[in-house]
């Protein structure tokens, strides 16, 4: 018997890099995939986006860089098969959209049968100018349903 389900693939870790006070960092998160096995009709998803700030140290207000300096765009599909109409949530970097509340990543909105789709997100941060130097950490989090 053939298993099906909706599932989605993340990187596990990103490193987005070194950057200073009042700078702002661009870069690739790695590739996201989903994949559809379900057999109903249409068999639609959303992939929704979301982060937390990203803090170092305790977290005092210089040590953190707060969601509404975090941008995220999906860029286009890099690879996918089935068919059905994809629509990337942010095709391009002009789109970007901070990331304080839940965002569209990619939706699925019409088409059956088995798909898979890949794409790799930029996240844009724009790190404080009061920021103090560290290792800041924080958590982007894609779900599908």
């Amino acid at each position: 018997m053939r298993q099906t389900e909706l599932s989605i693939t993340v990187p596990a870790t990103a490193n987005l890099g070194a950057g200073l006070p009042g700078a702002t960092l661009s870069r690739r998160l790695g590739m996201v995939t989903v994949r559809d096995s379900r057999p109903i009709n249409p068999n639609t998803w959303t992939v929704t986006v979301t982060s937390t700030p990203f803090i170092t140290g305790a977290g005092s207000a210089t040590q953190t860089i707060p969601t509404s300096r975090v941008s995220y765009w999906s860029g286009p599909a890099v690879r996918h098969t089935g068919g059905g109409n994809l629509a990337p949530g942010q095709p391009t970097s002009a789109q970007a959209q901070t990331l304080t509340v839940p965002r569209i990543a990619f939706r699925k909105t019409s088409g059956n049968a088995n798909n898979r789709v890949s794409w790799e997100p930029t996240l844009v941060i724009a790190i404080p100018s009061g920021a103090v130097t560290g290792l800041y950490r924080g958590t982007v989090t894609h779900s599908v349903s």
